[in-house]
């Protein structure tokens, strides 16, 4: 069985359909099931090409000034160490957003167990959509979708919903 004592919560926005697009990320660390810390930043992906601009709001000018994801490295990293897992909605994508990202700059990636609250949702909630947006409207939490620290804190509370509510 997980430990769930400390996690984080992710969220990565892309600039396109290329995992290694990242232009921005929201990390919030939760210690017994309390949020203790939140990380916020653009970042600036290897390329100008934005696509999802209509999604998330951001664009090339938001980030042409903005650290790289390996400029951005040494100040995330230690988020990932300690932990005993990552969370996110979606899991799939945000670590394949990681890994990719780790990929392309030659970082190693963390290697560390991810938890879905977007499957969690699927298993234990009776919603017809567990979007984000849905399972944070059934849990009254706020959202300011599609911005990456907004997301990543109601996928922390989420998980400490599940966790609270026993489904993890």
């Amino acid at each position: 069985m997980i430990n769930k004592n400390r996690f984080i919560a992710i969220d990565f926005e892309t600039a396109n359909h290329n995992h290694n697009s990242a232009c921005a990320l929201g990390i919030v660390v939760v210690d017994n099931l309390e949020v203790k810390e939140k990380f916020y930043s653009l970042i600036k992906p290897p390329g100008k090409y934005f696509m999802f601009t209509h999604v998330h709001g951001i664009t090339w000018n938001d980030v042409i000034n903005e650290p790289t994801f390996p400029d951005l490295w040494p100040d995330i990293q230690k988020y990932f160490q300690g932990i005993d897992f990552i969370a996110a909605h979606n899991a799939a994508f945000d670590k394949s957003v990681l890994n990719t990202c780790c990929k392309y700059y030659g970082i190693s990636r963390p290697d560390i167990k991810y938890k879905c609250t977007l499957q969690l949702s699927r298993k234990w909630l009776n919603l017809k959509n567990r979007s984000l947006k849905n399972v944070s409207d059934y849990y009254s939490i706020e959202l300011e979708h599609h911005q990456a620290l907004s997301d990543s804190m109601a996928c922390a509370r989420i998980m400490i919903n599940f966790i609270n509510q026993g489904y993890v």
